[in-house]
Order: structure tokens, then sequence, then C-alpha cells
């Protein structure tokens, strides 16, 4: 049995993510600045997006937001006239946040400014420089082999002056104050698995869960630039999601073509572990890490000040060999793989809303199944009745400490069919819920 809520609400097609993903695309997104908030724009088509600005200069924990990075134009005139790594061609060319410049370079000189991966001669790599001023371009190693001697004119056109920092949430109702977020970043340029899968997962989601006629749980989502995002979104709310949060996800690295990946959170064994790896397992590819402290904003949310239950939904967290080169982009993302993710991340909200403990009315011996039309009166047969099991399996073990999950796991069921069987069972009335 699959879960039976997905016949309730649409489901978008891999068309549907790749014309969001075309727009999003060329958008020049940072830590900060109109990228950012053009990009929350356009996601609040789907979502809507209440705008959180930090003044830029804040204190938040042990960090400071950073100027507000505003980019003009840049490029490299080469010797012979050519104009070179152009940030309007190709917005990886300039290292993020570079200050301003503007002068003729020896080639010599010109060299330290200059990043690229030998490893990968054909990749431009990302480079950002947030919390040091500098200014650097970006190019393919072997474009960079090819520079001749001579003079270079450099043009970098940049701002970084105070502003604010630029965050996005939307809270979906439930019947419920217990929250389950989803977290994404919005600030990499030019990055498609990196930067763009996760914002396009979110935004679908959230607009299945709004489908939804009734929710018991309520939904959280946050749009904001990674690290220094999550942490001043802490800021703000962290007491309240240390007091409400079920479980979490940020959602990340999960366009690509490798398995879906569970990594845990710091807990470990929290809702968001157990609901994401059950079903997980009933794939036939799948990956399952334990925590780590680097990654992406589950660094934050699992801070030990915190412990939040937030693990992460992905495929391949910064292991894959495109990882912050322009070698991310539309070729390696599968959009059809993008539906299955949303597909997880909607079964894994229906689970959680399912999930929950039950006590029996009827403890003293297995109740008579046949007298409530649970179990045919022929017996001794050998066919093995599922959802016979399933009832037997959930009436056995609803005391009032197991949850639904709990005990398919223990019986080595899809929690789907024990769910099932939990709703024959309450409408016989053999089971009531515990809070």
């Amino acid at each position: 049995m699959d879960n039976p809520d997905r016949a309730r609400v649409p489901r978008e097609s891999a068309v549907d993510l790749e014309r969001l993903f075309d727009r999003l695309w060329p958008l020049n997104r940072s830590l900060t600045g109109e990228g950012v908030r053009r990009t929350h724009a356009i996601l609040g088509e789907l979502v809507p997006l209440r705008q959180i600005e930090m003044p830029s200069g804040s204190r938040v924990f042990d960090w400071q937001v950073p100027p507000e990075w505003v980019l003009r134009e840049a490029y490299i005139v080469a010797p012979d006239g050519r104009r070179l790594l152009d940030v309007a061609q190709n917005n990886l060319h300039l290292v993020g946040y570079s200050e301003p410049f503007r002068g003729r370079l020896s080639r010599e000189d010109l060299e330290p400014h200059l990043h690229s991966l030998p490893a990968l001669p054909q990749a431009v790599p990302y480079v950002t420089s947030y919390y040091a001023r500098r200014w650097g371009f970006c190019l393919s190693e072997e474009l960079r082999r090819a520079l001749p001697p001579g003079n270079y004119d450099v043009v970098v056109d940049t701002e970084l002056r105070a502003g604010s920092l630029t965050l996005a949430e939307s809270v979906l109702p439930g019947e419920s104050t217990a929250e389950v977020l989803f977290s994404t970043y919005t600030c990499h340029p030019s990055m498609a698995n990196n930067e763009l899968s996760g914002p396009l997962v979110a935004a679908f989601l959230h607009r299945r869960l709004a489908a939804l006629p009734n929710r018991r749980l309520t939904y959280r989502f946050v749009f904001a630039p990674e690290t220094i995002g999550a942490i001043v979104y802490l800021s703000l709310t962290g007491e309240h999601l240390r007091s409400h949060m079920l479980a979490g996800y940020v959602l990340t690295c999960i366009g690509n073509r490798s398995p879906l990946t569970l990594k845990r959170s710091r807990r470990g064994d929290s809702a968001a572990d157990r609901a994401a790896t059950h079903l997980l397992r009933q794939q036939p590819e799948h990956r399952i890490v334990e925590f780590y402290p680097s990654g992406s904003d589950e660094r934050q949310y699992c801070s030990p000040g915190f412990n939040l239950p937030v693990a992460v939904l992905t495929r391949d967290l910064a292991s894959y060999p495109e990882y912050h080169t322009s070698l991310d982009n539309k070729s390696i993302m599968d959009f059809e793989g993008l539906v299955a993710a949303v597909d997880l991340a909607f079964d894994i909200c229906c689970l959680l809303e399912r999930n929950r403990a039950f006590r029996g009315t009827v403890m003293q011996g297995e109740p008579f199944l046949s007298r409530y039309n649970l179990q045919s009166t022929l017996g001794a047969r050998r066919e093995r009745d599922r959802s016979v099991e399933a009832i037997k399996w959930l009436l056995n073990f609803s005391d009032g400490a197991a949850d639904l999950l709990a005990i398919a796991e223990r019986a080595d069921l899809p929690f789907w069919d024990v769910a099932k069987a939990a709703e024959a069972c309450i409408a016989a009335g053999l089971l009531i819920p515990v809070d």
C-alpha cells in the first residue's frame, strides 16, 4: 500500500519544475542583495512568503550580518582588447562579495587574483569572500594557462553598503501547534543541484500541503542564505522552534541522479530521522548517513544550544564532482527525480500527520476480531492475510507507549498498512488516541 494522501492533492510534473528552474537560473544570487529578493518574488508565486530583513551589522550570536553587496559589472580586458571573464556572461566569473577595483595590472600582478581548478581544467570554480575584503575572478584552468603576458585592464564595479540580509518564511497552520520545518537556501549563483534543487522541492511541497483538506500539524518553510541566514533565523525564532518542532529537514543538493539520501539529525533518533528512514528503506536505492558537523544548515539547527530534530534530505551533500563549479548546471539535473524528491518529502509529512500513539479498548486477551468484521470467520487457512496481520500487531502493541511507526518497524510492515489498520480499529471502537 502506498501513501493514500497522494491522490488528494495535485501532483506537479517534471516540466513544471523545469520551467521554474529556468526562471530562477539566470538570477545573480549572493548572501544579500536584489538577486535574493527577485528569487523570493518568483518563489512567492507558489509559496506565500513573509520577507524578513536583518540590517547589516546586526550581531546574531557569534556572527555579524555583513554589508549588502551590489554588483553592477565586472570584467577583464586582455592585452589584445578582448573582454574576458565578463560577469554578464557567467556570474561565477567574479568572486562573490568582491570589493570594487579598477586598474591596469600585468599578467604577473593579476595572477594572485585568479582562481581555477587544475583537477577540473574546463570548470569555472565558485569562490566567495563574504567576511574578508578582496576581489578576484574565476576561470577555467585551460583559459588561465592560455592567458598571454602583458597588461590587463580590470573593472570590478561593486558596492558594499549598509543594507540588509533577506530571508523569507511561510507557515501553513494545522490543528496542532506541533511543527515540521523545511529549510533551504537561496544564495548561490548559477548552481543547479547545489542551489535550486532545494527551493524547487520546497515550493512544490508547500503547494501539495496547502491543498490538503485538513492538516493536523503546522508546517514552516524557510528560504534563507546558507549559514548566516539560518543563524539569523534561529536568533529570531529559535526558542519557538525548540518548544514546537516535531521534525525538521534541510533540503539541499537533491536534484541530480544519485540515490535519495538521509543525513540524520544530531539526535539520530528523532521523529525526523525515524520517518525518513522508514520510507527510504522501502525504496530500491537509498542512502542513510549519520550526522557530522559540516554540510549545510543542519549545522546551525543542530548546534548544541538548540539541538533541534533537523535532518537533511539530499542526494549528494557536497560530494559530487560538479559541486561548486560551473559544471553544476542544468545538464546534471534530473527533473523526474525532483518530482520523486517532492513525493518523498510529502510522504514524510503524511506519515507524521498519521503517526500517533493509541490505547486499545480491549486489553485482556485479544479482541474477537470476527465480531468487528475485522477477520474472516473461516479459520485455519495457510494464506497470509496482511491486513489481519497488521491489525494484530497494532492491537498487541497499542498500550499508549508505542506510536504507529514504532509498531510498523517492529512488525516489518509498511507504515501505510499499519495506518490503514488503525483506521479500521478506530471505526470498530477498538482504539482510542493518546495525546
